[in-house]
């Protein structure tokens, strides 16, 4: 048997729009044959890891060099030539709909000296180890905020229960979701282990114990369409000789960006966690993993193919373009960072998705941005308002 394409199209499957002339969202489904940059050089053909990862169901297996996005950028791209090398540039192809080309992102900007009174938020002791789910086993050392929520039951034994992030000395951001009594979860049973590499194991020079003095669960929070609108909860830790965490190699806070601050489609950040190593296995990781994930634009985890209207204003996606690497469950409450000015960034929280590494189920993070004043009013941080340590001009 062989098929015959319809007008306009060509490929195996005949997936390849030849009269394509723009593009749609982000334009991860562009399947036309532009092969040009917008500032007119001729793309290079795509290279066979390339093409092995993210272009096996392209016109000849990705065997061209026409425009694609393959790593949700903010629209089609290719590598080009410039003074003997390969760089990204995006295409000349229009978004449909518009007359002209959508404006290329600013410049990224070299971040200024932090104020003087600056925290030392989100900087790491120790780059993580270059050695969830298709992740690494990471440190306490490369994630100082990444903090573990304990539960102790009836019986008396102690549960994993959820992720967290140090946001300052006496508070942790979580998810609501891991509290199904909301605000009224009985404090006295919950625990928080910061600086720990594994869970069934303990170091105490390293790690720093507390016991929970307030949780609050945002008052919006709801589930009643099975997507975890406003999930995000905080953790006051009591205080022990009128301290609470301490900063050392592995315990640090992380920052929190300003409000409404986003970033590019595309970006690379950061998760880690105790979560499961895959969807199907019955234990948890027990040590500390990590993974990098890219951020999705917001029309593309709203797509038919992805979550549609499940997707919030409160909510953003993230995964990898071979779908490799993603937070599972018992990551829950955990942070996603992304680094700006040589710093790390809280700009969401795990919250939820429809399995592990699945296909066009990217994991879903609340926006932290969009909680900064709800954060700066419980917490009494002013800091949270401006973000504390995020460059100016940006």
């Amino acid at each position: 048997m062989f098929c015959l394409c319809a007008d306009e199209f060509e490929g195996g499957r005949c997936e390849t729009d030849k009269a394509a002339q723009c593009y749609e969202g982000v334009g991860l489904y562009y399947r036309g044959t532009v092969s040009r940059s917008a500032r007119g050089r001729t793309c290079e053909q795509w290279d066979s890891d390339t093409r092995e990862r993210f272009m096996s169901s392209d016109v000849n297996e990705g065997r061209h060099n026409h425009c694609r996005n393959l790593l949700f950028r903010r629209r089609p791209w290719c590598q080009v030539r410039r003074n003997q090398r390969l760089v990204k540039e995006y295409c000349h192809i229009p978004r449909c709909g518009s007359e002209s080309l959508p404006a290329s992102p600013p410049p990224a900007a070299t971040a200024p000296a932090p104020p003087a009174a600056a925290s030392t938020c989100g900087q790491r002791s120790r780059r993580k180890q270059i050695k969830i789910v298709g992740g690494t086993v990471a440190t306490a050392e490369a994630h100082p905020w990444v903090a573990a929520i304990f539960w102790r039951s009836e019986s008396g034994e102690k549960v994993f229960r959820c992720g967290g992030s140090l946001i300052s000395d006496c508070w942790v951001l979580s998810a609501a979701h891991c509290f199904p009594h909301g605000s009224h979860d009985k404090e006295r049973r919950f625990s928080v282990v910061l600086g720990r590499n594994a869970l069934n194991e303990s170091d105490p020079t390293a790690e720093q114990r507390f016991r929970v003095e307030k949780i609050i669960v945002h008052d919006g929070f709801d589930d009643s369409e099975g997507n975890f609108n406003n999930d995000i909860a905080l953790l006051k830790l009591r205080a022990r000789g009128g301290k609470c965490a301490e900063e050392s190699r592995t315990v640090k806070a992380v920052c929190l960006p300003p409000p409404r601050q986003s970033l590019q489609p595309g970006v690379a950040c950061e998760i880690a966690g105790y979560g499961k190593e895959k969807q199907a296995l019955w234990y948890r990781s027990q040590y500390l993993r990590e993974a990098r994930v890219n951020l999705l634009a917001d029309d593309v985890c709203r797509h038919k193919d992805y979550y549609e209207n499940m997707i919030s204003d409160n909510m953003f996606c993230a995964g990898r373009p071979d779908w490799s690497q993603d937070a599972c469950e018992g990551d829950s409450g955990g942070p996603l960072v992304c680094e700006v000015g040589g710093r790390l960034f809280q700009f969401g929280v795990i919250s939820w998705g429809d399995g592990c590494a699945k296909e066009y189920r990217p994991g879903v993070y609340s926006r932290v941005t969009n909680y900064n004043g709800w954060i700066g009013e419980k917490t009494g941080l002013t800091s949270v308002a401006a973000g504390a340590a995020f460059p100016q001009n940006l």
